[in-house]
This record gives structure tokens, C-alpha cells and sequence, in this order.
């Protein structure tokens, strides 16, 4: 796909966006859909992966269709566990664009409808790893407002603590309502399943100073975006332990490695990608990271 530049509005549009997995459909594959979805092997257990586009990772592998209009790669962090765990079946759900609501209700698509993600569970799974949330935020009305030709401003920041309420942070509080509502029912329809939750992975620097001008987002935003990001995986962590299900800590292990690092070292992508992968979503190092991280988890009685 040929990208025209549109100025610093448009660009900043698509980073805010792909920051929480909003605008998988941004990124097109190129290559041809295989239907899959489950696979099987001589293991024993079952797993089931829910998600967004952070767990489906557009472009990192070769595109599955199933669920369809999904852009769900077969090198994301769930086919990497299941190739590492060999369960006796292995049912990946994950779907760009996914909110909490879509593990309990359909999900239109580009291609068509989707079953609830929670459809996949059931009384024989024995893993559940759940990586959804970021698209309940809710960015996509204000993202193309944000951007910004000073490098030490906050726009977004200023509009969305205007009065002293910040609508970021209620978002994410909501979050937390709702994730426990679907963990709740996760632990009804398997009884024995081990749950994990997955956070999000560090996608901007410590440097408020961002990577200018490659993100045209000011120093105060650049802050606000990350102490969100970090907001909500801390919420996530919280809702996951008063359910009691795992949390399997993606920030902390992808520190040092967001967009802004070496092109050898990151773990997220720009605007323009260097390795496959949608924009400002998890590359393959990424993803391979992020499965490890899981690995480790359950490997904890």
C-alpha cells in the first residue's frame, strides 16, 4: 500500500490510534488468507486466546482468517505459547479493533460478524489468556486534534483535564468494571482454567521529548499518553488479582524497548514500520517477548 503524507494531523491520527490497537484496519496485508483458527496436537490441555490487535498482531506473520476481518498473524504471542505449551487444542480469538464488550457480544468487521470471543471458552479449556482494553479508552473522536507543531505542548492533555476531570482515567477506570465482569464469566464457563491477563507493552520513551519529529506530539502529551498507558495496566493488574486470575506484565519487560530505541532493540513500531508489523503495534521481537513472558508466569504455581 502507497502512503501519501496528509501533514502532522493525519499522521499523529494513525499514532494515537495504533497506540491502543484502534486502527489495525490502518495496515493492509499483503498476502493471501489461510481460514484457520484451531489447531491440535498429541499435548493435552486447552487454550484459548482472547484479544486486540496487540494479541491478533497484524503483519508480523502469515495472516489467519478466522475470525475473519480479524488481521490476526500466526506469529502472534498465542501461537507462540501454544507452539512452545503443545496443548491438545489451540483456538485463537484475538481481533483488531476488539473491546470488552466483543468477548460477550458480536464483532462487525470489515469481512463480516463475529461470535463473542467468549464463545471459544468452555468447560475442557485449561488456559485463557485475555489482552483487551486499550480500544474501551475510546480515542478515536479527539486523536486527530492532537497533534502539534510545538514540541512542548499538551493539547490533548489540556482538553482532557479540562475542569479537573480526567477522561482518560475514567475511561480506564470503567475498564475495570467490565474486565471483571468478563473474568467472572470466563471462571463460570472453566471452572479450571488458569486465566492470565496480558498488559500492554511500553509504546513511548521516558523522554518527554518523544521521538520528535517523528511523532509530531508535544512533551506534555507524550507524558499524559505514556502515564495512561501505564494507568491502565496498572488497572489491569489490579482487576486481574481481585478476580484471581495472572497478570503477565508486558511494561516492565518491554522497558527500554518502546518505538524511540534502536530498530534491533524495540519491541513496538513507528509510524513507519522497520520490521513487519502494523504500525506502532508489537513487531515479531515483540510478540516473541511477549509470549515468554507468559511462558515464565505459568511456570509459577
Amino acid at each position: 500500500m502507497t502512503q501519501r503524507r496528509t501533514g502532522g494531523g493525519c499522521l499523529f491520527l494513525v499514532i494515537v490510534l495504533s497506540v491502543l490497537g484502534i486502527a489495525y484496519h490502518l495496515w493492509e496485508r499483503g498476502t493471501s488468507v489461510t481460514p484457520t483458527g484451531v489447531t491440535t496436537s498429541d499435548g493435552s490441555g486447552r487454550y484459548v486466546a482472547l484479544g486486540d490487535s496487540y494479541t491478533a498482531s497484524p503483519g508480523t506473520g502469515r495472516p489467519v482468517g478466522a475470525p475473519v476481518g480479524c488481521d490476526r498473524s500466526d506469529n502472534n504471542y498465542p501461537s507462540l505459547l501454544a507452539a512452545s505449551l503443545r496443548p491438545a487444542e489451540f483456538v485463537d480469538v484475538s481481533c483488531g479493533g476488539a473491546t470488552t464488550e466483543h468477548l460477550t457480544d458480536e464483532q462487525k468487521t470489515r469481512d463480516g460478524t463475529n461470535a463473542p470471543q467468549l464463545d471459544a471458552v468452555d468447560g475442557d479449556t485449561t488456559l485463557v489468556t485475555v489482552g483487551i482494553g486499550g480500544n474501551d479508552v475510546g480515542f478515536v473522536g479527539f486523536a486527530g486534534q492532537c497533534a502539534t507543531q510545538q514540541q512542548t505542548a499538551s493539547p490533548c492533555k489540556t482538553r482532557l483535564t479540562s475542569g479537573g476531570r480526567d477522561q482518560l482515567a475514567g475511561r480506564i477506570t470503567a475498564v475495570a468494571d467490565r474486565l471483571g465482569g468478563v473474568l467472572d464469566q470466563i471462571r463460570s464457563k472453566a471452572p479450571e482454567a488458569r486465566i492470565v491477563v496480558v498488559g500492554y507493552p511500553t509504546v513511548l520513551p521516558d523522554d518527554d521529548g518523544g521521538c520528535w519529529p517523528l511523532l509530531p506530539v508535544g512533551a506534555g502529551d507524550v507524558a499524559y499518553f505514556r502515564e495512561s498507558l501505564a494507568r491502565l495496566n496498572t488497572t489491569l493488574a489490579k482487576t486481574a488479582k481481585e478476580h484471581e486470575a495472572g497478570f503477565a506484565d508486558m511494561s516492565t519487560a518491554s522497558k527500554g524497548r518502546d518505538m524511540c530505541t534502536a530498530a534491533n532493540r524495540r519491541w513496538v513500531e513507528g509510524p513507519a514500520p522497520a520490521a513487519p508489523a502494523a504500525p506502532l503495534h508489537p513487531n515479531a521481537r515483540g510478540e516473541e517477548g511477549m509470549a515468554e513472558v507468559i511462558e515464565k508466569l505459568l511456570k509459577v504455581a
